[in-house]
């Protein structure tokens, strides 16, 4: 069996459990890290990729972590991951090894993330009794159907323009990932006025300066397999995307997807992280040198955890949308006002932000 790659980095905050799991009859290796849970049980998704690594996932709780401090949820972080090509594999089959073997983790609240979905958490509460992302007939509320992390980029869009010196009527609008999330992002930012100009997925991407049209983009997609076989568009690979002339770029698939390497030629006035950790650190400094607004994962993107909590505790989609809009507006002003203020990275300010929220929820917990 080949051994799951790297390992997690402990520090003041957390992991408080890195958890390695392997089911010899399916042939499920996956792993849990619960990073915090000073504020409550952790909350995040599970993710399924055949590159998936304990340090990918260990990071990617550390932002479930500041992201759920940030939203002001009753919740610590957490994440999943398990290694398989959700595509090739038994996906169901893993899914039902992974919720047995995390039955008695009731620390964690596993959600659908990346090669998961509303059919994988039915399953996992199942045999768990502990889910969110549930299908709409077993009482959840679909964050992919309604686009809720989609939703609150928008809002988020709204607060940064300001701050980018961008009108988003006619603004262009280039998105790494034209997934659950990229494409419902496009959606809401459509009915502001923004021009989709550059769109991108597994297969390749595609750009068009006088806009691409979402639904024939999603046709193309179903028909061809990829965007990128969209006609009436330049096609380009996945890394030219990032060279498009646009004003916002959303990158809302793969993590480091903007290095040092690429941040230099990135030609948009804002950047709005709809992915978990989709920059390095290098590159989130050398936007803010070039005077980019960079408004960091945990922030934009919080919509998806921000519905699953509402519905975790029996709220409506009617709540949700609510809680979104009026937190991830909240939290962007405040952060890049904080950054402005100070002359520092937005990420430096969103993390000073949400770190203060999980060491005061931490001072709470009777010492051992």
């Amino acid at each position: 069996m080949a051994a799951f790659p790297e390992f997690a980095v402990f520090d003041e905050l957390g992991p408080s459990k890195v958890v390695h799991l392997y089911d010899p009859g399916s042939g499920m290796k996956g792993v849990v890290v619960v990073d915090n849970v000073a504020a409550g049980p952790a909350i995040g998704g599970v993710r399924m990729a055949a590159d998936v690594s304990t340090d990918e996932v260990a990071r990617l709780a550390r932002a479930m972590t500041l992201k759920n401090a940030a939203a002001g949820l009753p919740h610590g972080g957490g994440k999943a991951g398990i290694q398989a090509d959700p595509k090739t594999a038994d996906a169901s089959r893993l899914v039902l090894a992974f919720a047995r073997a995390i039955r008695d983790l009731a620390e964690y609240i596993p959600g659908p993330d990346m090669g998961t979905n509303e059919r994988s958490m039915a399953i996992v509460r199942s045999e768990t009794g502990r889910a969110v992302g549930l299908p709409r007939v077993l009482g959840g509320i679909p964050l992919d159907e309604i686009g809720a992390t989609g939703f609150g980029l928008a809002r988020s869009a709204e607060v940064a323009a300001e701050f980018a010196g961008i009108h988003l009527k006619g603004a262009r609008l280039a998105v790494e990932g034209l997934g659950n999330v990229g494409r419902h992002a496009a959606r809401f930012l459509a009915e502001l006025g923004v021009i989709l100009v550059a769109a991108s997925d597994r297969g390749g991407a595609v750009s068009c300066s006088e806009g691409l049209d979402l639904d024939r983009l999603a046709e193309t997609k179903r028909k061809a397999g990829t965007v990128a076989a969209f006609e009436g568009g330049r096609r380009l690979s996945q890394a030219e995307l990032f060279l498009v002339d646009c004003d916002i770029l959303i990158p809302a698939a793969r993590p480091d997807c903007i290095r040092a390497d690429n941040a230099g030629a990135i030609k948009a006035r804002l950047v709005l992280q709809g992915a978990n950790i989709p920059a390095t650190p290098e590159a989130e400094a050398i936007l803010h040198e070039r005077g980019i607004v960079n408004v960091p994962d945990f922030i934009a993107n919080a919509g998806g955890v921000i519905c699953a909590s509402v519905e975790y505790h029996g709220g409506t989609e009617a709540d949700a949308l609510r809680r979104i809009a009026n937190q991830i507006s909240r939290n962007t002003r405040e952060v890049l006002q904080r950054a402005r203020d100070e002359r520092i990275e937005p990420r430096r300010a969103a993390v000073a932000l949400a770190t203060d929220r999980v060491r005061e929820a931490m001072s709470y917990r009777m010492p051992c």
